[in-house]
């Protein structure tokens, strides 16, 4: 993963919409992921097959789940300007009519729940920055799948965000069930996910 630092001056008005600005403009290869992470630009390489595998899983999955009203989104891009973060997670469930705005990405408060599934070279951005700024945007669940944590891989599912943080709801090892609650009530088995 490769970050570029970038400071906004104070010359060229509102430093959040400096940092859209550059995100939108950067010019980095088909297939990379491109956030702002704590007011860093990280440029990420795709991810893996067995990550798309997952995401392809879980997506299906929600989409049994979700009034019509609702959409499951890989790659949509969340806005969150308070943590200097534009974070994609890698699925994402948002009401539809949140994408009826013109851009290339929408406020993360409007996300209903974001899944994040650890890569070898992302796996601390997303167990700590990102966790916290999708807690800080008031998201009620975010369910991250580590197949990088020490010892053996786990599903923890986080919610009932307040000031900044998550609960820990429900954490799982690989192999077992885990269930998100309303508006959901799906129950995800995690023995389908591969072992990375």
């Amino acid at each position: 993963m490769s970050a570029l630092a970038v400071e906004p001056e104070p010359s060229t008005g509102d430093g959040w919409d400096e940092f859209v600005r550059i995100w939108g403009q950067t010019d980095a290869p088909e297939g990379c992921k491109v956030e702002i992470i704590e007011g860093i630009i990280t440029v990420a390489p795709g991810p893996a097959n067995q990550h798309h595998h997952v995401a392809g899983k879980v997506h299906r999955r929600l989409l049994q789940a979700i009034p019509e009203d609702r959409g499951v989104y890989q790659g949509l891009a969340l806005a969150i300007p308070s943590r200097s973060g534009m974070f994609m997670p890698d699925v994402a469930v948002v009401p539809e009519a949140a994408l009826n705005e013109p851009g290339h990405h929408v406020p993360a408060d409007a996300a209903e729940l974001v899944v994040e599934i650890t890569s070898k070279s992302n796996a601390n951005h997303d167990r700590i920055e990102k966790l916290h700024g999708y807690a800080t945007a008031g998201i009620p669940l975010c369910l991250l799948l580590d197949g990088w944590h020490s010892g053996r891989p786990t599903a923890t599912l986080y919610g009932e965000p307040e000031n900044g943080l998550h609960r820990v709801l429900s954490v799982v090892k690989y192999g077992e069930p885990i269930h998100l609650p309303a508006p959901f009530d799906l129950t995800l088995d995690t023995a389908e996910f591969p072992l990375t």
